[in-house]
């Protein structure tokens, strides 16, 4: 298995991931073939032209799942999956009501390369529980394909100390979630990545990197774990898939 989840596909004044033009290029390596699921998005015909824009500068050829006459059989044959960021509510429902979101956690854990970003990233966790989005729409389930044993909350932003807003910030919407739920929370915060590579043996390498913008933060990412404060976290973070 192999996973590049991207917490966000854009940055203020760059293009489509071209702030993660390095690590992309080598992730997609000798690739040439991309299956694009765009069902995040409203206009799954733009949203696909605008993925194979971006990547055609690394000569690979994107096709949307979408436009699959048997989308089934599109998985099964895919090399590598991007799923694009948008509401993830609406992107479960799709996955789940066109019985495509067992299918594809199957072909990645048999080896398809999995790339996600934003809400293509939040559905590698076992749950949408910890998205930042509006349910706009209503899924049959909020489970999703489980490729990690533990929920991502992408986007993570940090709580602004001069701010004078009170509402509850990201940290106080996850120490809710742990109120009801016991699975720790990996906050991506904007321009970073974490990547995974499982073998054949079982043994699973895991990281984060990325450089993170936006508000001042200490490093890529910070993980919640329930009955615990938050832990920055950067570099090799196998320990958490053992």
């Amino acid at each position: 298995m192999e996973l590049m989840l991207f917490s966000n596909s854009t940055v203020k004044g760059r293009g489509y991931l071209e702030h993660a033009a390095d690590v992309l290029a080598e992730y997609l390596g000798s690739a040439r073939t991309l299956l694009f699921v765009p069902f995040a998005g409203a206009d799954h015909e733009a949203y696909t032209a605008l993925v194979a824009d971006a990547l055609r500068p690394y000569d690979v050829e994107v096709t949307g799942l979408h436009a699959a006459e048997d989308p089934l059989e599109a998985i099964e044959r895919a090399d590598l999956v991007f799923t694009g960021g948008g509401n993830t509510f609406r992107l479960v429902k799709e996955l789940h009501e066109r019985g495509l979101m067992g299918p594809l956690s199957r072909a990645v854990r048999s080896g398809t390369q999995y790339m996600g970003s934003s809400a293509g990233t939040n559905i590698a966790a076992p749950s949408l529980r910890t998205t930042n989005d509006m349910p706009i729409v209503q899924p049959p389930s909020f489970e999703t394909l489980g490729l990690v044993p533990f929920q991502i909350n992408p986007h993570y932003l940090d709580a602004d100390p001069t701010s004078t807003h009170a509402g509850e910030t990201r940290a106080d919407r996850i120490r809710e979630f742990h109120e009801e739920n016991s699975l720790s929370v990996l906050g991506l915060r904007e321009g970073t990545y974490l990547r995974v590579i499982s073998d054949d043996g079982g043994t699973t390498s895991a990281w984060i990197g990325g450089d993170a913008v936006g508000t001042p933060a200490p490093g890529p990412a910070v993980l919640f774990r329930r009955g615990s404060g938050p832990e920055e976290v950067c570099g090799d973070v196998s320990s958490l898939f053992r």
